[in-house]
């Protein structure tokens, strides 16, 4: 099986197939009044969040680790800006768990 087939079936499986869960509401289901836009947004952003704070954080600390090994007397130099930009970046993943958090308490 190719790559490309391969692909576009985990994909169906992943969101095609379980949108079939959200297709109509059970008999005698009072409307949701929007909470689950809320609570799929809350997910989202907590997930992009972490995912770009993750990848940011990484590239950081190889950034940083590349530019000491080629110049060790800089090394504090480095390290406080580094310390510096990894607070910076957590604190923007911070920021998506407190959104995520007051769109579930919509």
């Amino acid at each position: 099986m190719s790559k490309k087939v391969a692909a576009a079936t985990a994909f169906v499986v992943t969101f095609l197939i379980p949108l079939v869960a959200f297709a109509q509401p059970a008999a005698g289901a009072a409307a949701d009044d929007g909470k689950m836009g809320a609570y799929l947004g809350a997910g989202i952003a907590m997930g992009l969040a972490v995912l770009g704070g993750g990848l940011g954080q990484g590239r950081a600390a190889a950034s940083a680790v590349e530019g000491i090994a080629r110049n060790p007397s800089a090394g504090s130099k480095i390290q406080t800006a580094m310390l510096i930009a990894l607070a910076l970046i957590e604190s923007l993943v911070l920021f998506g768990l407190l959104l995520a958090y007051l769109l579930q308490s919509k």
